[in-house]
């Protein structure tokens, strides 16, 4: 539930033509922060006149309003022209700039434009959304004219809220995107990144604006590796883009450089997306636990290949670029073949996708899956077992518990005949849940 907080602020006259500030607290785990505030505006006179009497209305206070950050940095400023204002990561009202809701001291600017002579009191009057789970759908991998898509950063932002998407992860072949100029963009997340794009192998850094310093160019694994340990050092989530794909397959060594994410689907569905996912599978087999993301390495539209084809559905705390790469990284999310594909959601032991929870004797992983087609097939797989867990009768959603029988990880795949005579693909494909 929101919280609410009311300040009464009283400016004396001797304030008039001053700029204060009142102080608050931003609570952890904000997502969303209104502001209004009131105060007396006009003084009113009455006078007695023939036949009546005439009331009239003078201008005596005029307070305006901004809001500074914890570091000190201005987030906005509206004069007196607005009474109240909304923020949040993506969105904000005109002269206010979307930001993250970081913890700490913020502070309301009180411009003391005029003040009555016996001074104003200004109530202001505080409401903190807090953050809440939630699924978002979009695509980690996409490109834009800076390198060799054809959509303009804007275009592209546009092409994705028309498909129903929430986010864009921005990754030009060794163009840094700006964190910058991607704020400018309301309505929609848009996550800096960069693809480094090397002869033998390309790999996404995202979430920060610049991963590494000096040219993306290496001439030995040791400078490939200190572009990955910068890009890790900064923050970045790293991930091995289309490691199987037969033109641009990842050739580096693995086991000596950091990463975060496996890309195991890449574009439309195809042999080199088998390998990766077979690749992904042998590395859970071996104990480790690394989410797999999916992106659709958009260019242009053309035949299969389409913005969000495949979408990542994520279920993250906020909109907010650090909250949903978080959720990535947790591995909070699953790979659905396009933006009206199929959802799913998993759940066991308190724990949802990618978590790790304490296995028993009885253990059930609750399976939640939505936007089914007739002759869908759901499949559970572990180290030990794939099997075929239930088949769509119907359009619908199933709910399902399977017993987990012993330690290790469980993850699903919902498989979709999408034209006759062509085999069964993955529509979806889970992030595991973990059982210690």
């Amino acid at each position: 539930m929101p919280e609410h907080m009311k300040l009464e602020y009283f400016i004396p006259h001797e304030k008039q033509g001053e700029y204060l500030t009142l102080p608050f607290q931003m609570p952890d785990n904000t997502a969303e922060f209104s502001l209004s505030y009131s105060y007396p505006t006009h003084q009113e006179i009455t006078a007695a006149v023939k036949g009546g009497r005439f009331t009239s209305s003078k201008r005596v206070n005029i307070i305006d309003l901004g809001l500074v950050g914890p570091d000190g940095e201005q987030v906005g400023a509206s004069g007196s022209d607005k009474s109240k204002l909304t923020i949040n990561a993506n969105t904000a009202t005109p002269g206010y700039t979307p930001c993250p809701l970081t913890p700490g001291e913020w502070k309301i600017l009180v411009g003391a434009y005029q003040v009555a002579p016996e001074g104003v009191t200004v109530i202001y009057e505080l409401t903190f959304t807090p953050k809440q789970r939630k699924l978002l759908l979009g695509d980690l991998h996409t490109h834009t004219i800076a390198s060799d898509g054809v959509l303009s950063l804007l275009e592209l932002a546009g092409h994705a809220q028309r498909h129903g998407l929430a986010f864009l992860g921005i990754t030009d072949h060794n163009q840094a995107a700006d964190p910058a100029l991607l704020k400018n963009v309301p309505e929609i997340t848009l996550i800096p990144g960069i693809e480094w794009t090397h002869y033998n192998g390309h790999a996404g850094f995202l979430g920060v604006g610049q991963a590494y310093d000096g040219p993306f160019f290496t001439r030995s694994f040791e400078q490939v590796q200190a572009r990955f340990r910068s890009a890790r050092e900064r923050g970045a989530l790293i991930i091995i883009d289309h490691p199987c794909d037969e033109q641009c397959g990842f050739q580096f060594d693995l086991s000596h450089l950091p990463f975060d994410c496996l890309e195991i689907w890449n574009g439309p569905m195809r042999e080199s997306n088998f390998r990766a996912v077979a690749l992904w599978q042998s590395l859970l087999v071996s104990g480790r636990k690394i989410p797999a993301v999916g992106g659709s390495d958009y260019h242009r539209d053309k035949l299969f290949q389409i913005l969000g084809g495949p979408s990542m559905g994520v279920y993250a705390m906020s909109s907010a670029v650090e909250d949903i790469l978080s959720a990535v990284c947790d591995g909070h999310c699953f790979i659905t073949f396009s933006p009206q594909g199929p959802t799913i959601a998993l759940e066991a032991g308190g724990g949802i996708m990618g978590d790790m929870v304490p296995w028993q004797a009885g253990s059930k992983l609750k399976i939640q899956a939505e936007g089914l087609q007739p002759g869908d097939t759901l499949h559970v797989i572990t180290k030990e077992e794939s099997i075929n867990l239930f088949q769509a009768p119907a359009e619908g959603r199933v709910e399902l518990a399977y017993p987990v029988s012993s330690p290790g990880f469980v993850r699903v795949e919902i498989h979709r005949t999408f034209l006759p005579g062509v085999p069964p693909l993955p529509a979806l494909i889970s992030n595991p849940m973990y059982f210690s």
